[in-house]
């Protein structure tokens, strides 16, 4: 039997990659990557996004890579209110929620968007976290 520890990295196959780029940092806040070969990819905690272009894979790739096919969900600390008002200043819908539903690890309070793609975003505040520390602000 083996083990599996945890996701190192996803693969979106994406229409543009830099509409794609911008948007999961600019709105989600990921950190971008450049890979060997100029391929491209989002960075958040321990994780990565690796972002494949539908007129360029790289093989091996998934049997039917499509753009809009994924559905994810993203744990934030910060408050579902403190999105909400980010993904409206950035003129991002919010298509369902804040909505009650089971995280990997317990209760969770959702927000659905969606990506340049017509991914599904979930951005995830876990029940029981504690409210994160308020941002300093500069004197």
């Amino acid at each position: 039997m083996i083990s599996v520890d945890r996701v190192d990295h996803l693969v979106l196959t994406v229409a543009d990659v830099d509409r794609a780029l911008e948007f999961y940092t600019q709105i989600l806040g990921m950190t971008p990557v450049t890979f060997p070969d100029d391929r491209r990819a989002v960075s958040f905690g321990r994780q990565t996004i690796k972002l494949h272009a539908a007129s360029e894979l790289v093989e091996p790739t998934a049997m039917h890579p499509v753009p809009g096919s994924a559905n994810l969900c993203f744990i934030t600390g910060n408050a579902l209110s403190e999105v909400q008002e980010h993904l409206r200043a950035n003129d991002v819908r919010i298509e369902e929620g804040p909505v009650s539903r089971t995280g990997a690890e317990g209760p969770i309070t959702s927000l659905y968007l969606r990506d340049p793609d017509g991914n599904l975003i979930e951005i995830a505040r876990y029940d029981d976290a504690p409210e994160a520390e308020p941002a300093l602000e500069a004197q």
